[in-house]
């Protein structure tokens, strides 16, 4: 006998029986033909089962390998995205964090050098403008010289 010969009439055998479980259910009741009905589908799962197995040795090899393959796949993918996301978030917050306190440290440190530059340029000029008066002033010997003068000066007129 031909291998695909009985394949397809057992194949006919089976659509029979559910059309048999069918009719059942419309002539007897329900419960007689739901239960022959369910009793034909499985037995025909397993015959198909077992045909594909026989047909294609490495049918069900590859079915259960291509299954545990996406489901790997999206378990390491989730896995790997969660661990990649929390890896850059901790790596770009610890980079950022370190640059935004060197960029205002420098700043600060900047600023506060030219303030202070600044100020000590302004201080500067004021003592140079104090210094200037007071080396503008008499010193006090040129005082008693120009006291003496005057002194001098009044005493002659006056005796004039």
């Amino acid at each position: 006998m031909n291998p695909n010969r009985v394949d397809f009439f057992v194949d006919l055998a089976y659509g029979v029986v559910i059309l048999l479980s069918v009719a059942l259910i419309l002539l007897v009741g329900t419960g007689v033909g739901v239960a022959f009905g369910i009793g034909t589908l499985v037995s025909y799962a397993i015959h198909v089962v077992w045909k594909m197995a026989r047909f294609d040795p490495e049918w069900m090899t590859r079915e259960v390998t291509e299954k545990v393959e996406e489901t790997i796949t999206e378990e390491v993918t989730e896995e790997v995205t969660e661990s990649v996301e929390q890896t850059v978030t901790e790596e770009v917050t610890e980079e950022v964090t370190e640059k935004v306190e060197q960029t205002v440290t420098e700043e600060v440190t900047e600023n506060v050098e030219r303030t202070i530059s600044d100020e000590m340029t302004d201080i500067i000029e004021q003592l140079e403008q104090v210094n200037q008066r007071v080396d503008r002033r008499p010193r006090t010997d040129e005082l008693d010289e120009m006291q003496q003068e005057l002194t001098t000066d009044d005493e002659d007129e006056a005796e004039r």
